[in-house]
């Protein structure tokens, strides 16, 4: 089964919630994490690495926190979860540096890319700000709304 981790679950969860603030409003992970009762050592780490990866802007001090680094429109979802999480592959050999005993019979290792470049399409195109949407469907992908 492909999951998300609890950690990509909380990475979008708290980008979500800075896309909703006003305008250059910071939050702090503590404030995050409250609002949704997520663990806060857990939530600063992951606020941390999204902003070394440029989604997020750090700010310190008083009014410190939080804000996102461009506009939701732009963030995608494969983003945050690619920051948070490296690469996605659905199994191993999509790799090229993977190898396995199977690789000169492997009938299913080019399928299976197709399915891992269909999934990081799909997701590259749900949008922060089309995680608030309430029209329901995020995104189309071949006659069918993910």
């Amino acid at each position: 089964m492909l999951r998300l981790s609890k950690k990509a679950d909380y990475g979008l969860i708290a980008v979500r919630h800075l896309a909703e603030q006003p305008k250059h409003t910071a939050c702090s992970a503590k404030e995050i994490a409250r609002a949704y009762g997520i663990p806060t050592e857990l939530l600063a780490k992951i606020l941390q690495k999204l902003a070394k990866d440029g989604l997020l802007v750090s700010q310190h001090g008083t009014n410190g926190g939080y804000t996102l680094a461009k506009p939701a429109r732009e963030i995608s979802a494969f983003e945050v979860i690619r920051a948070i999480e490296g690469p996605l592959f659905i199994t191993g050999c999509i790799t090229d540096k993977r190898e396995c005993s199977q690789m000169t019979r492997c009938t299913v290792r080019e399928p299976l890319q197709k399915v891992n470049e269909t999934l990081v399409k799909a997701l590259s195109a749900v949008t922060i700000s089309s995680l608030s949407d309430s029209s329901g469907s995020l995104v189309q992908i071949e006659g069918g709304a993910l």
